[in-house]
């Protein structure tokens, strides 16, 4: 079996180096890129399974190079940062970032996180391309009037069109529409879907939200709906 590859983006050749021994250690494959412009090079040449990106980059900073990398690819990137502003997390979540870690790091903690972010997308096409809207097999399909989730090719059909959607956002909708009218707290979705505990970082529940509602709009039959003080649910109405 193929090792999976991991590409570390970080300019300080120490914190790189030592990102770089823990993920071999657990027989990952790891290329180094230490600005930018090296980085989206190194990302088509490499094709890495999963993308470590450092915020604050020489040439083009961690915010362009995920905007680049999710112009060809949703490939899962986690950004690193020793900055812990609520405004760098959002930011990076919304220009389509799986994870976010803040310097410094416990070595077990970021292992794990790349191990849950791969596990939870590995199923997940990493080139952008077309979803076929082929039937589903039971249990790995939900569907409504003009919206249709599936969780076996990671496909989304809305209004009769194929609709790109990161891994995240569509678990995340397939979740919530798979249980419908169930109302689900942001750290009951963040144990779901991401699979691991955020440190009550309930933001990450909210801009993947704000996103998914930036792509599907309330329907007649169905909408995604906040219950204040709660969290969220996919609502059909009777």
């Amino acid at each position: 079996m193929d090792k999976q590859k991991i590409l570390i983006v970080d300019d300080d050749e120490n914190i790189a180096e030592l990102i770089s021994l823990y993920l071999m250690k657990e027989f990952f494959e790891t290329a180094i890129a230490s600005d930018g412009e090296e980085a989206l090079k190194l990302f088509k040449s490499f094709g890495p399974d999963l993308v470590l990106l450092d915020l604050m980059l020489p040439i083009i900073d961690g915010y362009g190079v995920c905007r680049e990398i999710r112009k060809q690819s949703n490939v899962p990137i986690i950004m690193l940062s020793a900055k812990g502003e609520v405004f760098d997390k959002v930011l990076g979540l919304e220009l389509g970032a799986d994870d976010y870690m803040m310097k410094p790091f416990d070595s077990k903690e970021l292992v794990a996180r790349v191990k849950a972010v791969l596990r939870r997308t590995s199923a997940a096409p990493a080139v952008k391309e077309e979803a076929p809207p082929a039937p589903a097999a039971a249990g790995e399909c939900v569907s409504y009037t003009d919206l249709t989730v599936n969780l076996n090719n990671y496909s989304v059909i809305y209004m009769g069109h194929s609709l790109d959607m990161p891994p995240k956002e569509l678990e995340l909708l397939y979740f919530l529409a798979s249980s419908p009218n169930r109302v689900y707290t942001r750290e009951q979705l963040l144990e779901n879907i991401w699979g691991y505990d955020y440190s009550g970082d309930t933001r990450t529940v909210d801009v993947h939200i704000k996103r998914l509602r930036e792509k599907i709009h309330d329907h007649r039959e169905w909408k995604l709906s906040t219950v204040w003080g709660v969290g969220y649910k996919f609502e059909v109405r009777q």
